[in-house]
């Protein structure tokens, strides 16, 4: 049974704007407490009235409302809601929220929002397909917006494909499959590890072995996991980036700490090791800096550091029921991740080409191909790491809420 839920409907322009009213009837019937924002083009297509009758309340309308001075509605509004609904969303709304324009109540309260955001496009298929707005739909999902639809059909103007809006019994579906999904994670209390960046292994006090690793990709996987309800921690190694408030921090070093730290963790349900860890570091550290000496550099010896994603796939006691492993490689991408996942045994090997400066290190995009232990592969286009982590972490949730493991 779905507990009660607060949404915040917007109601932008366009004939299927009609079909809002339809949908509240259904989320009314399906113990969803509705607002609303009325746009001043969706008022050309429902009326105030028709909005009070179904939901009991008035829509809100403007920026600047003097009948209700105690409050700050962009921000109250976006407080009060578990999700916010955009429906229908038009090309000229979508591409207003590409570039951030906050000029309305509505694109207002969404900027100010911190809930997941929910469009549901409905335009003609040639503006749909139109570059600019796969452009800007395309930066919307990196930004985190979820796209409902749309779906092929015939449309108003008497054309026919993709671009008709989802219909109000699909919308409430996906909104129900969102909200069970979110309980049911938070139901079983999930815990996650998630391990970030670089390790440094020192020679003296200002020489280190290290890579170029930011940390971006894990930062976002464990932010990702957190907004999914798991109760996540993050063991970072010598980064600038910061993650999510809701994400614990731990902040490292070398390897050696970095192994410690992830030990002490455990149990845990979830284990994702996308660190760049230092495979080697020196016997010792000098005290003082290593000189220009050729003998003294000769006498440098290395020692192995301990495998964080071997241990874990491996450990028979408190073993994660998932580890996700990273692949970093430059050549042979698939052939060597799906010897690393063999030899590793862990659940899914994530492959990544850091030879590329422009999905490598230090950059914003990814572009990945996710290896499952049966061999399964899901790859992946080049996008923005965010975006890559949302999608990694719902399979992560999706596979052990598949899976009906026990999570006591």
């Amino acid at each position: 049974m779905l507990k009660r839920k607060k949404i915040l409907i917007i109601i932008g322009g366009g004939i299927a704007a009609y079909k809002s009213l339809d949908l509240f009837r259904i989320l009314k019937k399906n113990n969803f407490e509705i607002k609303t924002i009325l746009t001043k083009s969706g008022k050309e297509f429902v009326t105030p009235l028709s909005i009070t009758s179904l939901t009991g309340k008035k829509p809100y309308e403007n920026l600047f409302d003097t009948r209700n001075e105690s409050e700050i509605d962009h921000i109250s509004l976006s407080r009060w809601a578990d999700v916010i609904l955009v429906v229908p969303s038009t090309a000229n709304f979508i591409s207003k929220l590409s570039t951030g324009r906050a000029d309305d109540l509505a694109s207002t309260v969404i900027l100010a929002s911190n809930k997941d955001v929910f469009l549901v496009p409905a335009m003609n298929v040639r503006m749909w397909l139109h570059k600019a707005t796969q452009t800007n739909v395309t930066e919307l999902k990196n930004f985190g917006y979820k796209i409902i639809g749309p779906v092929n059909g015939e449309m108003a103007c008497g054309e026919y494909g993709e671009g008709k809006m989802s219909s109000p019994r699909q919308i409430y579906k996906h909104l129900k499959d969102y909200f069970l999904n979110k309980d049911l994670v938070k139901s079983k209390k999930l815990k996650a590890i998630v391990t970030a960046g670089p390790t440094r292994e020192y020679l003296d006090p200002i020489r280190y072995i290290s890579n170029e690793s930011s940390g971006k990709q894990g930062i976002e996987i464990a932010n990702s996991l957190s907004k999914l309800g798991v109760k996540t921690t993050l063991v970072l190694g010598p980064s600038n980036l910061t993650p999510d408030k809701s994400v614990e921090l731990i902040k490292i070093v070398s390897a050696r700490e970095m192994f410690e730290k992830v030990r002490k963790l455990l149990p845990v349900d979830i284990a994702v090791c996308s660190a760049a860890v230092s495979d080697m570091r020196p016997n010792f550290k000098k005290k003082t800096k290593l000189k220009k000496n050729i003998e003294d550099i000769k006498n440098v010896k290395f020692t192995e550091n301990p495998d964080i994603l071997d241990f874990l796939s491996k450990t028979n006691k408190d073993r994660p029921k998932l580890v996700v492993g990273f692949s970093a490689e430059t050549e042979n991408i698939i052939r060597n991740s799906e010897i690393k996942l063999k030899t590793k045994h862990c659940d899914y090997l994530i492959a990544n080409d850091v030879s590329k400066k422009e999905i490598g290190f230090n950059s914003d995009y990814n572009e990945v191909t996710i290896i499952d232990k049966f061999g399964g592969k899901t790859k992946i286009k080049k996008n923005k790491k965010s975006y890559i982590a949302t999608l990694i972490a719902e399979k992560i949730i999706n596979k052990l809420l598949a899976d009906g493991k026990n999570f006591n």
